[in-house]
């Protein structure tokens, strides 16, 4: 199902033409700090897809199942990588979800690889496999739900009661929209269904409701937001908290339609690890599944307000938590009197102008930018300063960069950027 779903995705991401949108029509791009090194790879990003692609349909059969993996993984990570203006959390969790795959047996049962080879042939495995992608869907659901333990989302309906009344227009339901009192329930419902649906889901007797409640819940997000294909793959993600005779009923099904040889379903072993191998496997995940638990709070090693200054925002299962809208315009000066506001638009597009406007590190990208760029035409030692003005959740906008710093000269770190201005309004909690 993993190499299905992102099979879809793909192909999907490919018909809308969103290839050359994103990664070749752009001048430039803005890559994730460490990683300055993964560029889009002009017309070859198609053949990057194609392997990507090729990937996840071996993946889905398993076949090459062990080179496939790793292709899928490093592939779309890849992908993943090559700009920030695309940055979505459920391509994070994609990632980390085949980086865990490419250590477990997942081939070893109704696959192509074992229907060619018979030895590898097995019917359990150790119970940790499976385990390991639980713990991986609780930590997105668990830490998305204490992401919304925040005033805003709670006491005022923010963003909800933005986004929601837009969708007034929708048909049978639209009218509800109108309710001021619509927000909060979803709101709370959002949280509280965050916070306890992998309970429900890992509890035999409640399984069979959350599960519905989980397809209801991500198809009603998927009608009101343009999410692409993330509640989908939620939904088919949730289907490994089900017991092994429910997936053997499924397996069943398809071996009568594939027409499989009953025999190749009894296998009657189990797969074990080389001890040594074992030991590393899970001091591996120990090690992993602690930075995952942790990493999302290095938001607290920064002041002033999260969702202001995104420092520590991305990689926190933070979805949908803010609207947040704004306008910067950029000057370049030097010491010899040359002077030039830009115009955005002949350096970025649409998605990447309106990405960078509102988050810091991407605005001090883009200077770097302008200061190459103008140090070319004639510039000589370019300064660049910006006017920045976002608003946040339907705040009034305010002054985000301090205009008087020159960008030019700032480097981009790990440290607090101390040019942006304050919100000095704080959004409790977490």
């Amino acid at each position: 199902m993993l190499g299905f779903m992102l099979f879809v995705s793909l192909l999907r991401f490919w018909s809308k033409g969103w290839i050359y949108d994103l990664y070749i029509k752009p001048h430039y791009f803005f890559p994730f700090y460490g990683f300055e090194f993964i560029r889009p790879l002009g017309q070859y990003t198609y053949m990057l897809f194609v392997v990507c692609i090729v990937s996840s349909v071996l993946v889905m059969i398993g076949y090459f199942y062990r080179i496939a993996i790793v292709s899928l993984f490093l592939s779309f990570t890849y992908i993943e990588l090559m700009d920030k203006s695309t940055y979505l959390n459920h391509y994070y969790f994609i990632s980390l979800l085949c980086l865990i795959m490419v250590f477990l047996p997942a081939h070893r049962y109704f696959s192509v690889d074992a229907y060619k080879d018979k030895a590898l042939l097995v019917d359990k495995v150790p119970a940790w496999c499976i385990d390991v992608i639980k713990l991986l869907v609780f930590i997105l659901y668990f830490y998305a739900g204490l992401a919304k333990l925040n005033s805003d989302w709670l006491i005022q309906a923010l963003p909800l009661k933005i986004w929601i009344p837009a969708r007034n227009d929708m048909p049978i339901i639209g009218f509800l929209f109108n309710y001021s009192w619509t927000p909060y329930v979803f709101s709370w419902f959002g949280c509280v269904y965050d916070l306890t649906i992998v309970f429900l889901l890992l509890n035999s007797t409640t399984r069979p409701i959350a599960y519905l409640t989980v397809v209801v819940f991500h198809v009603f997000t998927a009608l009101l937001f343009p999410i692409g294909m993330f509640p989908y793959i939620m939904i088919v993600t949730a289907l490994i908290f089900f017991s092994p005779s429910f997936h053997q009923s499924i397996i069943q099904q398809l071996a009568r339609v594939l027409k499989v040889p009953a025999s190749f379903l009894q296998a009657d072993k189990t797969y074990s690890f080389a001890p040594v191998v074992n030991k590393l496997l899970i001091g591996g995940f120990v090690i992993f599944f602690t930075v995952q638990l942790i990493f999302p709070f290095r938001y607290l090693m920064y002041p002033d307000e999260l969702f202001w200054t995104e420092e520590g925002y991305r990689f926190s299962w933070r979805v949908m938590l803010m609207e947040k809208a704004g306008n910067a315009q950029f000057t370049v000066k030097d010491n010899d009197g040359h002077q030039q506001i830009v115009n955005n638009t002949e350096f970025l597009t649409t998605l990447q102008e309106k990405m960078m406007a509102t988050q810091p590190d991407m605005i001090l990208y883009y200077a770097h930018i302008l200061r190459d760029y103008y140090q070319s035409q004639g510039f000589r030692s370019p300064q660049v300063y910006v006017d920045a003005y976002v608003t946040l959740n339907g705040r009034l906008g305010k002054t985000f960069i301090n205009p008087t710093t020159d960008l030019a000269k700032e480097i981009e770190s790990f440290q607090h950027k101390s040019w942006i201005i304050p919100l000095n309004n704080e959004i409790k909690g977490f």
